[in-house]
C-alpha cells in the first residue's frame, strides 16, 4: 500500500507553508522531492513524521515501518557510534546481527565505532544518522538532504545501496534541492515551489525539452515561476 497525501494545506498562523498538495509515494520507489529553501518539503516531512499536523486533507500512511534520517543529524553526542547503535537498536525493538554489519559495511563506519559521537566530523556523523534511520530495516525511509557533509566515493556508495534497498521493495522519499546527485536513481519526481506542487511524474515521464539534467530542467522551472510572481507584483 502507499502513502497517500489528499489535498493537504498547512498554515502558520497567515503564512501558507503547504497549500493543496496531493501525491503518493509508492512502494518501490526512489522518490525525490525537491524544490528551493522555503518551498515546502521540510514542512511535508513533518507531517508525514506526524511531527505536526495538516491545517486541512490527509495523510494515509500504511502499517509498516518507517525510517528517517534529518538534515542535522540526531543522535545522542556524548554516547559512542556503537552505544548509539545499541540504543537505538534497542528502541526498534533489536536489529538482526547481519542487517547490522551490512550497514557498518557499506557506509564504512566500523572504524568509527568506538568514538565518541560529539566528536565526529561531518560526514561520519552524517553516516551515523544514516545507519540509525535505516536499523529497523524500514518499508519507508524518509530522507532530508542524505548527501550532505559526504565526501564523493561516500555518496556514491550510498547512492548505490539505497538504490539496491528499493529494488527490494522498500520506498524512499528524499527531500532535496540537489536532483542531479540522484537523477540516475529517481523513480518519480516532486517539485514545489511556495506550498505549491508544480510537478509530480515519473522519471520518464518528464520531457527535459532543451534542458540536457533534471537540475537544468528544475531550476528553470523555479525561475520562471518567480519571473512570473514578480511580474504579477511589478
Amino acid at each position: 500500500m502507499p502513502i497517500t497525501i489528499e489535498n493537504v494545506r498547512k498554515e502558520y498562523g497567515s503564512v501558507v507553508a503547504v497549500d493543496d498538495v496531493s501525491l503518493t509515494v509508492e512502494a518501490g520507489d526512489f522518490h525525490c522531492l525537491i524544490g528551493p529553501n522555503g518551498s515546502g518539503k521540510t514542512t511535508m516531512f513533518r507531517m508525514l513524521l506526524g511531527l505536526t499536523n495538516p491545517t486541512d486533507g490527509s495523510i494515509s500512511i500504511p502499517d509498516a515501518a518507517v525510517g528517517c534520517g534529518f538534515q542535522e543529524p540526531n543522535f545522542y553526542p556524548t554516547l559512542t557510534v556503537r552505544e548509539n547503535i545499541d540504543v537505538f537498536a534497542s528502541l526498534v525493538g533489536g536489529v538482526a546481527d547481519q542487517w547490522r554489519e551490512t550497514l557498518l559495511e557499506e557506509l564504512r563506519l566500523k572504524r568509527a565505532l568506538e568514538r565518541t559521537a560529539g566528536d565526529l566530523s561531518g560526514g561520519f556523523a552524517r553516516k551515523l544518522d544514516l545507519v540509525l534511520s535505516l536499523l529497523k530495516r524500514p518499508d519507508y525511509l524518509f530522507l532530508d538532504e542524505p548527501l550532505g557533509a559526504l565526501d564523493d566515493v561516500s555518496k556514491e556508495r550510498l547512492l548505490a545501496f539505497l538504490n539496491a534497498y528499493t529494488e527490494d521493495g522498500n520506498a524512499i522519499l528524499v527531500s532535496t534541492h540537489h536532483i542531479d546527485d540522484f537523477e540516475q536513481y529517481v523513480d518519480r519526481v516532486s517539485i514545489m515551489h511556495d506550498g505549491d506542487l508544480v510537478l509530480d511524474s515519473t522519471r520518464a515521464e518528464v520531457d527535459l525539452g532543451r534542458y540536457d539534467t533534471l537540475q537544468e530542467y528544475y531550476v528553470e522551472m523555479v525561475l520562471e515561476r518567480e519571473g512570473a510572481a514578480v511580474a504579477l507584483d511589478g
